[in-house]
């Protein structure tokens, strides 16, 4: 009788141990939805304050964007977010991307309007919402989300210390017409123009001559790989100051996971 006294006495510890657990992690995460003309429906927002969180001081904050066909709840899938909030001492921020926004502006679809979006309702709510450092602000993402993530910096490249990409889809041509693209910038048959003009690789001259560091990554069996190295190439003839790594690995949750916390002690280097 004692002993089963007993084991009841610990497991009802266990289990206000996890009732515990999970109240102080739900008050380090906050969920909203943030709602603009801009962008096709309400936007979900998750958002992870490192452990110790205070009003009394300002942190840094990386934005992270998911891939396409994906959501707000994709990298908390893919890694825990929490626990790298925890570890690094940042805030992030999981926005909704919808499933195939491609984070631009886009010039037949008013409601696309992602980049205007992130600087005119996103940020800021941000901003007002939690202790951000603004000399410490970070974006990257995940292939759709990689393009996006740097499409949104080099709009604005003084706003972030940092960008960066994994897995990228930096020229979109490489993508060829099966991510949606063509609904946002006209079929590439007819808009060639358009598309290259969009993709990263012909963007990044925005930052050359700048101080401006950026990150990227791409596995060497990624369909987006060869277009990775065209931006390396670019970014060498531009003598900017990019780091880019090409290492093993698919267009998989497995690549993402190993390539993100990567990026993450890139951007913590970075912190001042």
């Amino acid at each position: 009788m004692l002993k089963d006294k007993m084991k009841l006495k610990i497991r009802l510890l266990f289990i206000v141990f996890l009732i515990l657990i999970a109240f102080n992690e739900s008050k380090a995460q906050d969920q909203f939805v943030l709602k603009s003309a801009k962008v096709p429906g309400p936007d979900t927002v998750w958002v992870f304050k490192p452990a110790g969180y205070s009003a009394e001081k300002n942190y840094p904050t990386v934005f992270l964007l998911h891939g396409w066909s994906g959501n707000y709840k994709q990298w908390n899938s893919i890694m825990n977010a929490q626990q790298y909030a925890d570890e690094y001492g940042f805030i992030i921020v999981c926005p909704d991307g919808f499933y195939d926004s491609w984070y631009l502006n886009s010039p037949l679809k008013p409601h696309f309007q992602f980049v205007d979006f992130f600087y005119e309702t996103l940020f800021p709510e941000i901003k007002s919402r939690y202790r951000v450092n603004e000399n410490n602000v970070f974006i990257t993402g995940l292939s759709m989300g990689g393009h996006g993530a740097l499409t949104i910096f080099l709009e604005h490249p003084e706003v972030f210390k940092s960008a960066g990409s994994t897995s990228g889809g930096v020229v979109l041509a490489a993508s060829g017409d099966k991510f949606g693209i063509s609904r946002l910038l006209g079929d590439f048959s007819t808009s060639k123009a358009t598309w290259d003009q969009f993709s990263i690789v012909n963007k990044i001259q925005k930052i050359a001559g700048t101080d401006k560091q950026i990150i990227f990554d791409c596995g060497t069996e990624d369909f987006f790989y060869e277009a990775n190295n065209q931006l390396r190439k670019k970014c060498d003839e531009l003598k900017i100051n990019a780091t880019y790594i090409s290492q093993p690995g698919s267009h998989n949750r497995q690549y993402w996971a190993k390539a993100i916390k990567q990026e993450l002690e890139f951007f913590k280097g970075l912190v001042d």
